[in-house]
């Protein structure tokens, strides 16, 4: 089987994946659709199994084409890695490749690129925002180097490195902040919770908080980022569970009040990293930086 097997067929194959489409994953790849056709023919003689259902908007992976994925990732890391490893002899150079939540790149690892990146001017990043359990997913698939996730996903397989302790508060406007002062918490059963959605763990943690608290909220508002959640707290369009740091800015101005739900909201953020991943020279000297570089490390003033 192994010498059937070429690289491009396994990153064609990727990217049809990521496209749900041939004709899609042509023009992102500059071939013709004949040619991404032929590309996964030949992978699939090779593997001895149809990896696509052809349906009439696009194509679906069969179950051999989602248990290949893993192996196709790892593959083409492999190819980079080599690559990557040439080239290393003095000086770092090659791609990094991440996922963590919007807001923790917002809020923390924004400010620590820019000196990373000017010692290491040769290291690229290639940066995703999702949330927990699809991070974890892209991790376990080999899709990418590094996870950052709001909590130590506690499997044999993953290596967890504590980055930073996030306090959680909930927010509000200045008017509902009153209210909610005037009346008691139960005003807010009036009110819409605000988050990211289901899929993030902030989410789970602020129904948890608000239940021990006797709050019932019946409706949430799901919204992509973390700047609309902000600008619809401040219009009073509801309040929403986020981490502290993310919000100094309006509750130093007074646009934002921090709600009296007493409950320990805590978010321990860490980097994470498949147990048998082969990191390159580069991903390898991300991860000492960062984690050097964390408040949780030996000098406390060191900042994300």
């Amino acid at each position: 089987m192994i010498e059937l097997l070429e690289g491009r067929f396994f990153k064609t194959f990727i990217v049809v994946m990521e496209e749900q489409s041939f004709s899609r994953a042509a023009d992102k790849l500059g071939y013709v659709q004949s040619t991404v056709t032929t590309h996964i023919q030949l992978l699939e003689q090779a593997c001895g199994q149809k990896l696509f259902h052809r349906l009439s908007r696009g194509v679906k992976p069969t179950a051999a084409g989602e248990k290949l994925m893993k192996y196709a990732y790892q593959f083409i890391h492999l190819g980079t890695s080599i690559e990557e490893a040439m080239n290393e002899i003095e000086q770092a150079q090659g791609t990094v490749y991440l996922r963590m939540q919007e807001s923790f790149f917002l809020t923390r690892f924004s400010s620590f690129m820019q000196p990373f990146m000017r010692e290491f001017p040769k290291v690229k990043f290639r940066i995703e925002s999702g949330f927990h359990q699809d991070i974890l997913d892209q991790v376990l698939n080999h899709a990418i180097d590094f996870g950052i996730v709001p909590r130590d996903p506690q499997r044999n397989d993953i290596l967890f490195y504590p980055l930073v302790e996030e306090k959680l508060i909930f927010v509000a406007s200045g008017a509902l902040a009153l209210e909610v002062g005037r009346e008691g918490l139960e005003r807010l059963n009036q009110e819409v919770m605000i988050s990211f959605g289901t899929d993030c763990l902030y989410h789970t943690q602020a129904g948890m908080a608000l239940q021990e608290a006797g709050i019932d909220v019946k409706e949430a508002i799901e919204l992509p980022s973390l700047e609309m959640i902000k600008q619809s707290v401040k219009c009073g369009n509801g309040f929403a569970l986020v981490p502290e740091i993310a919000v100094q800015k309006e509750l130093e101005d007074g646009q934002l009040k921090v709600l009296p739900i007493s409950s320990a909201n805590y978010s321990m953020h860490g980097l994470i990293v498949h147990k048998n991943r082969e990191l390159s020279y580069p991903a390898r000297l991300f991860q000492s930086e960062l984690v050097k570089r964390s408040p949780l490390s030996n000098d406390e003033s060191l900042m994300i």
